[in-house]
């Protein structure tokens, strides 16, 4: 089982690295991509998943969430690698901490939870970096946004989600569940396609931008 590349790109262009911040990626050849059991989800419908985060608010407060930003070259351009579930939406790797999880360590679970043999974390490293950006959820059934809005109805965010860099080693397994495709997306078709890959997603080429992306030739 391979990883699916989304659609095709023209030939990325190099910038420049003035704050000294570097991202090197590697061809998303120099991966191995295969596949274990299925994830079972907790919610059937759009209905299940706010009943359960209403009631998951009640009990811990704030739902903090950690996702993972990681790049790879394809058609000489920068790609996102992105889970697409059930066939239909669209997310980056990750997902909720438990109660007192650091971001880190979180993170590294839920990674290697979806794209690793294991959930242990014991057969694959996970770089995380700095954190890029932040979202938060002002009510249960609203969209997330880069700031903090304050509608007079709203006097506390529901919901966090931070973004962190992740870079990759030159190679590395990728086992995804069987009902998960792992996606390679190029940068320039995410900033244009809001609609299809959310909010989120479709603002990550914006934090890139004070990064230099240099494509390592192999």
């Amino acid at each position: 089982m391979g990883v699916e590349a989304e659609a095709e790109s023209t030939n990325g262009h190099s910038s420049s690295d003035d704050d000294g911040k570097r991202v090197d990626i590697y061809p998303l050849s120099c991966y191995y991509f295969g596949s274990k059991e299925v994830i079972v989800f907790k919610d059937e419908t759009l209905y299940d998943r706010i009943n359960r985060m209403k009631s998951n608010y009640g009990a811990y407060g704030l739902r903090t969430c950690v996702e993972a930003v990681i790049l790879v070259e394809l058609f000489k351009h920068p790609h996102l690698l992105l889970l697409q579930v059930r066939n239909s939406f669209f997310k980056l790797p990750g997902g909720r901490l438990r109660p007192g999880e650091s971001d880190i360590d979180g993170l590294k679970r839920k990674l290697s939870r979806k794209l690793s043999a294991t959930e242990d974390g014991y057969e694959t490293e996970w770089e995380v970096g700095e954190s890029i950006g932040m979202w938060r959820r002002h009510d249960f059934e609203t969209l997330m946004y880069p700031y903090l809005p304050r509608p007079p109805n709203a006097k506390k965010p529901k919901e966090c989600t931070k973004l962190f860099l992740v870079r990759l080693p030159e190679s590395r397994k990728f086992i995804t569940p069987k009902n998960m495709k792992l996606l390679a997306v190029p940068l320039r078709q995410v900033h244009e396609s809001h609609k299809t890959y959310g909010p989120i997603i479709s603002g990550v080429p914006q934090l890139l931008s004070k990064f230099s992306i240099n494509i390592v030739d192999i």
